[in-house]
């Protein structure tokens, strides 16, 4: 199969999925900001994006695309690492012109794919996750199923979850900085003049990206140290 066994189409594949994740974290990370501004706002976005259809629909798209984007990322990974042989073994010097996230994105990509996971389980896995079970088991307690801003406020009143979404977003900016560009690069956006200009906007949309959730994450750890209800530890 040409996409798996071509170079180029695997490339192609990891192109296109990590822009379209790109185009959704821009979405998720506006409706975030929606977050500060009117938090009532924010609770009637998650209840309209709750399990509705086209919501559901959405997910499962979504999970798709991150799927697709990880095996292949760990596929090329292998690849490349077979097709260095020896030379993996030799002392690692510093190349000219080569990033240091185009080196480390396996590791990043690793660290952005923890925080997804715990991303998930904090507001997914409570939110739409929880409105899916109380379909199935009536039993379920969905009471707060659409609460954002009620899981936002107690998550990062949390100084040790407010640390630790930093870094995962500072391991996203350095990911999505090389990523953005590079895809375009493998979509044949590859001259001089147009490298130029697509590493520039990788940099602005990387930043926007990660200060519109970074925005949320200070703002509410500062409200809760206002409100004098930091938790010094998660389980607190």
């Amino acid at each position: 199969m040409w996409l798996k066994d071509s170079s180029i189409g695997r490339k192609l594949i990891m192109s296109i999925t990590g822009a379209a994740l790109i185009l959704f974290l821009l979405f998720h990370g506006t409706m975030n900001v929606v977050a500060i501004i009117s938090p009532k706002g924010y609770n009637m976005i998650c209840e309209f994006l709750g399990a509705n259809w086209y919501a559901l629909v959405a997910t499962v798209g979504l999970a798709v695309l991150v799927v697709l984007h990880i095996l292949y990322a760990f596929y090329l990974s292998v690849l490349n690492y077979r097709a260095r042989g020896r030379d993996r073994y030799a002392v690692n010097k510093k190349q000219d012109g080569v990033e240091w996230a185009s080196k480390n994105m396996l590791v990043l990509g690793v660290i952005v794919l923890l925080g997804i996971a715990l991303h998930l389980y904090n507001f997914w896995y409570k939110m739409q996750w929880t409105e899916i079970h109380h379909m199935i088991d009536s039993t379920v307690d969905a009471s707060r199923a659409t609460d954002g801003i009620g899981y936002i406020r107690e998550l990062f009143a949390c100084p040790v979850y407010s640390l630790i979404y930093l870094v995962w977003l500072c391991a996203l900016w350095f990911h999505l900085t090389h990523g953005f560009w590079s895809a375009f690069h493998t979509l044949g956006w590859n001259n001089d003049i147009w490298m130029k200009r697509l590493k520039v906007i990788s940099y602005v949309i990387a930043t926007l990206i990660v200060l519109m959730f970074a925005a949320v994450v200070v703002y509410y750890y500062g409200v809760s140290l206002g409100a004098g209800c930091a938790t010094a530890c998660c389980g607190a």
